[in-house]
């Protein structure tokens, strides 16, 4: 499957072109791990990362399938160790993965939650809403 490197960017904060996407300054270097996950190159400052960094994969030796399938188990309610038996892996790495997870998942939300400038009234309206609509 062909890498789509327009949807990429630069990671390094001391780049001119840091955190722009589709500037064509992103190309592949090499292939590393038993994924053989590409390994990128940002023409502008020369700084080599992952495809994977910026995503809740990045820096987890298991398949994105794997991980996915963990924390879609674990959305349905299973437990660490339940999930762990069914995917045949450790429950330290089902704990691993959860807890990536959810520092990805507060980084993503404080990037899109910044500077909404609600009311008091306006987020009691939106607690209300999710927790009508989305909690058990």
């Amino acid at each position: 499957m062909e890498l789509d490197l327009s949807q990429h960017f630069c990671p390094n904060p001391d780049c001119q072109d840091y955190g722009k996407k589709g500037l064509d300054n992103i190309t592949t270097s090499t292939t590393f791990g038993k994924q053989k996950i590409q390994l990128l190159r940002c023409k502008t400052c020369n700084k080599r990362f992952s495809e994977r960094h910026s995503t809740v994969f990045s820096g987890l030796h298991l398949d994105e399938k794997t991980v996915t399938e963990i924390l879609l188990g674990l959305a349905e309610g299973l437990s660490i160790r339940a999930c762990a038996r069914v995917k045949g892996v450790n429950k330290d790495t089902v704990q691993r993965v959860l807890e990536r997870a959810r520092k990805h998942c507060l980084k993503v939300l404080n990037q899109l939650l910044k500077d909404l400038q609600l009311t008091e009234c306006q987020l009691d309206e939106l607690w209300t809403f999710i927790k009508k609509r989305i909690l058990p």
